[in-house]
């Protein structure tokens, strides 16, 4: 019973929707008298404890359902599910950013998170004073920050630009500086939601290898991915949210193979827009193309500011998380980039795939040149070609996923006769 460090019983978060009414034109007139008779209802709607939007149509959406788990002291536990399951709300409730509609939680230990680049920081002030603002609002002593400033910076990697205001960082830098906060303050429980995405393949790896030392001290680790390899390599617990409930927790390989089996085909998939920086609104596959062993997608983005070399990047990735085949147009680059772009589309369209007909999970990614701004992991599962097998084609556990011919023959050995 001691050894229980997050207990929750039936969480629950509601929020509420509203759907704005298409109206004809309005006179003067009318606007003023709506106006008079909402403010009049509000009254009315606040007294009764009620929240209606005027004008338009309010609708409950249940982000997470009567969710009920416990999590012990040591356990890293990956959590996984498609975009809007709920993964990002628990991990808020959890870390105290926002309250449940229902239910109750208990945690016992000090909780580091880092749900969103910059969560803490103040723009104005310097990754140096970033640091001791991040660690205080984090429950850092003024003496903890001082004794690991120097381990801080140095994971951070963010030395020469620490008297720099964060504002001019890159969303790379952010993370950079706020993970190495938040992993140095040594909590008893360590949340991490797909924010390391943004960061380059080397810092995620050393972000990766902190987060298992973490563990390895007897620390609890929650782990938010779309990338189904590093859950494996990292957790050994897993939990699939769908819908806002728990469809499955258990052991990781147990519950990534449940997630893979019960992600259907998909070719589009569309994002909000994040206002604060540049974002991938929409992710397009055209499945005529599949058919052909073609891949042609459609990257749909936009920007506060203007994107100087525009880089979209695509990557297909087995079942089992090994990326298959990658590309971004810095090293297949097949033509014209329009420069400084605020919003647009990036297509990729790659001929003749040698890989296996069957069942792939999509990622895409955006950049500036060497600056990477947003990545979403394995948003797309498609059907490549024609997944009629032989009974005499072995699996792809068997022979790999890549199909390129080769030929056979057969030599006797001089001066034997076949039988």
């Amino acid at each position: 019973m001691n050894d229980i460090v997050i207990r929750t019983e039936g969480l629950s978060k509601k929020y509420l929707i509203g759907h704005h009414r298409q109206e004809r034109y309005t006179a003067l007139r009318d606007v003023a008298v709506k106006a008079l008779k909402h403010w009049a209802r509000t009254g009315i709607d606040v007294a009764r404890g009620r929240q209606l939007i005027a004008g338009d149509q309010v609708e409950e959406f249940w982000a997470l359902k009567d969710v009920s788990f416990e999590l012990k002291r040591g356990d890293v536990v990956g959590i996984v599910g498609r975009n809007g399951a709920g993964k990002s709300t628990l991990l808020k409730i959890l870390s105290r950013i926002t309250e449940p509609s229902a239910g109750r939680v208990e945690i016992r230990g000090r909780v580091a998170s880092l749900l969103e680049v910059g969560t803490g920081f103040h723009l104005e002030l310097t990754g140096r004073e970033n640091i001791y603002l991040n660690g205080a609002i984090l429950g850092m002593k003024h003496a903890e920050i001082r004794r690991k400033f120097d381990e801080i910076v140095a994971f951070s990697e963010v030395e020469k630009f620490l008297d720099t205001p964060v504002k001019r960082y890159s969303s790379g830098m952010y993370v950079r500086l706020a993970f190495a906060v938040a992993a140095h303050l040594e909590p008893e429980i360590l949340v991490v939601d797909e924010v390391l995405a943004v960061g380059d393949a080397e810092f995620q790896q050393k972000c990766l290898g902190k987060m298992k030392h973490v563990a390895g001290q007897g620390r609890t680790v929650l782990f938010v991915s779309h990338n189904l390899a590093a859950v494996r390599a990292l957790c050994n617990r897993g939990l699939l949210l769908d819908g806002g409930k728990v469809a499955s927790d258990g052991s990781v390989d147990v519950v990534a193979r449940r997630y893979i089996n019960t992600s259907s085909s998909s070719n589009s998939a569309s994002f909000a827009a994040n206002v604060s920086r540049p974002s991938i609104t929409s992710i397009n596959v055209n499945p005529e193309a599949l058919a052909n062993r073609e891949l042609i997608v459609d990257i749909g983005f936009v920007s506060p500011r203007p994107i100087s070399t525009p880089v979209g990047g695509v990557m297909l990735r087995a079942d089992t998380g090994e990326p298959l085949w990658g590309s971004d147009n810095r090293f297949h680059a097949s033509g014209d980039i329009t420069k400084a772009m605020t919003s647009g589309t990036l297509r990729c369209h790659a001929r003749a795939l040698p890989i296996r007909a069957g069942t792939y999970h999509l990622s895409a990614s955006l950049a500036d040149w060497h600056e990477e701004l947003d990545v979403k992991q394995d948003v797309l599962t498609i059907q490549l070609g024609d997944e009629t097998v032989s009974v005499l084609r072995p699996s792809a556990s068997v022979v790999g996923h890549v199909e390129w011919p080769a030929t056979w023959q057969s030599y006797p050995v001089e001066g034997a006769s076949a039988a």
